[in-house]
């Protein structure tokens, strides 16, 4: 039996792996499987179509239904350009802070998780454990859905979801869908004088852009629905982030690409508002080819991140509460992973430790008060699953 190591220890080990989302998370994924399997305790892998990537599930306790799945991810954001006072990969305390890149987003909660497993492994636990580790949270939640699939298909169905993003240890039970898409214009290059024989690919992806502008003020001035009052804002925004294209001032642009995204309040159906994107591509692709043929709008998926929608007496929402003795709701407008487990059939809510302000920032960072709350939160959790 390997020596049991405690959740700051493994937080050591788990900063040290710059996971960021560009790179591989393999190393970690590594020292995890083989962390667990010196208490017996089998790891299974989810590859990316490159195999570059992995996700890891794991088991612990009664081979049948009825336990409680924590879930969080390994990448993080990059540190590039972020002027930081300590080394990112490295824990560091200071004044009541543990310093490092995903201190806090979020491998403070994989840490505790960790930790939990031969805890609930010595408790003897009635009701099984399981932790679910993904890759890519941060470029869209892209590594989530695989690895829940091949979860409901493996291990025994668990009755509730914890996924520990930063929540302050409250229980936020809701929070927005969201999608991306790439999109590239494709106009025709003429002369800027003869600006009515060609296409702009930028002036056309202005117009695109325009639509979301009006379709957001649309939104702000509508009534918000019963659900969406409780975000802020209160209703489903669209943005575009970044945006390139052009050759020269008197050239009207070949090519604009940019990115284009939705949040989604819940009770909104997010394929009604991708219906809607597409049909006005449609109708400005039509203008452009009126114009020149070979001009077209061509629209990538990203991502699709279903929402969170409060769950009635939902198995999660009762354990979380019961633990935490939080009875208030929390909601929040960023997506995470617990929409795509809701969407599989899993009772699902967020609840962890630090502050989402502390996010990606430089000297990103947990209160070290926090991180003791979030153990508490474990050690009360393999408490109720051994009861």
């Amino acid at each position: 039996m390997p020596a049991v190591l405690s959740p700051r220890a493994i937080l050591d080990r788990l900063v040290a792996f710059p996971t960021v989302s560009r790179d591989t998370n393999l190393p970690l994924i590594d020292w995890v499987e083989d962390y667990l399997d010196g208490f017996g305790i089998a790891a299974h892998r989810v590859w990316n179509a490159e195999r570059t990537k992995a996700s890891l599930y794991a088991h612990v306790g009664p081979e049948e239904p009825g336990g409680v799945v924590l879930s969080g991810h390994t990448d993080v954001v990059p540190v590039d350009g972020q002027a930081w006072t300590t080394d990112p990969w490295v824990v560091t305390q200071r004044g009541g802070r543990l310093i490092g890149r995903g201190t806090c987003d979020m491998k403070g909660f994989d840490a505790l998780a960790l930790a939990a497993l031969p805890l609930a492994l010595q408790a003897g636990v009635k009701r099984p454990l399981q932790i679910a580790l993904s890759y890519d949270e941060e470029v869209g939640c892209t590594g989530a859905p695989p690895m829940i699939a091949a979860l409901a298909r493996h291990l025994p169905k668990a009755s509730a979801v914890v996924v520990g993003e930063p929540s302050m240890m409250k229980m936020v039970n809701g929070h927005k869908g969201g999608n991306g898409f790439r999109v590239h214009v494709q106009g025709f290059e003429v002369h800027s004088s003869l600006l009515h024989t060609g296409v702009s690919a930028i002036m056309e992806a202005a117009r695109l852009i325009d639509w979301a502008n009006r379709v957001n003020a649309e939104n702000a001035a509508r009534p918000p629905t019963a659900l969406g009052v409780l975000f802020d804002p209160p209703w489903t925004t669209l943005h575009v982030g970044t945006i390139s294209g052009g050759t020269a001032q008197n050239i009207t642009a070949k090519d604009c690409r940019f990115d284009f995204g939705f949040r989604v309040v819940p009770g909104e159906r997010l394929d009604d508002w991708i219906a809607l994107f597409r049909a006005e591509v449609a109708r400005l692709e039509a203008q452009m080819q009126a114009i020149r043929p070979e001009a077209a709008i061509t629209v990538e998926e990203v991502f699709y991140v279903p929402p969170l929608e409060p769950e009635r007496g939902g198995a999660a929402e009762q354990l979380v509460r019961r633990i935490t003795g939080d009875n208030g709701t929390a909601v929040v407008s960023y997506g995470t992973e617990a929409g795509q487990f809701q969407a599989e059939g899993y009772s699902a809510v967020v609840c962890g430790p630090g502050d989402i302000a502390q996010a990606h920032q430089p000297d990103e960072y947990i209160e070290v008060a926090q991180f003791d709350a979030g153990w508490d939160f474990m050690q009360k959790l393999v408490k109720d699953l051994a009861a």
